[in-house]
């Protein structure tokens, strides 16, 4: 199983943190690398729905349906693939600290054929991709609070 852990502080309220990393549609905006994310499922998000995502890992595009497992409003939300080439399953622990607040992700993967040869290159690369978005989310958060001030 290979891992991904990263976390980041956010200058901005749990909820506004919350709010935009559960915004199915606005995935693209913070996560480099997602193409397309939309519901496909009827009803609010929670425990159940099902998303489509598309994104560019190690050069390939790559389709995959997720299924929300966890939905605890300004405190978890966990997904698992349902279908596509990885599976893997992803958790955003949500936690108010000092003048913001904590978001701590965790991505375990099950690799196979080729990427599972590569293993350490591959955490390698979705580690510094999931930092990455950690700081494309922290400053969108961070200069919109800016801008309504």
């Amino acid at each position: 199983m290979a891992r991904i852990e990263a976390s980041v502080t956010i200058k901005r309220p749990v909820e506004e943190v919350f709010d935009l990393v559960t915004d199915i549609a606005k995935t693209s905006q913070w996560r480099s690398g997602i193409s397309e994310s939309s519901q496909t499922s009827e009803g609010p998000l929670g425990v159940g729905a099902t998303m489509r995502v598309v994104a560019r890992v190690m050069g390939r595009q790559l389709k995959t349906t997720l299924e929300v497992t966890e939905y605890e409003p300004n405190r978890k939300y966990s997904t698992r693939s349902t279908s596509g080439p990885i599976p893997y399953e992803t958790s955003y622990t949500f936690e108010p600290v000092a003048g913001g607040t904590r978001v701590i992700f965790v991505g375990d993967a099950q690799l196979g054929g080729f990427l599972k040869l590569i293993e350490p290159l591959v955490v390698r690369q979705q580690r510094r991709q999931s930092e990455a978005a950690f700081g494309k989310l922290k400053d969108l958060l961070e200069a919109q609070a800016e801008g309504s001030a």
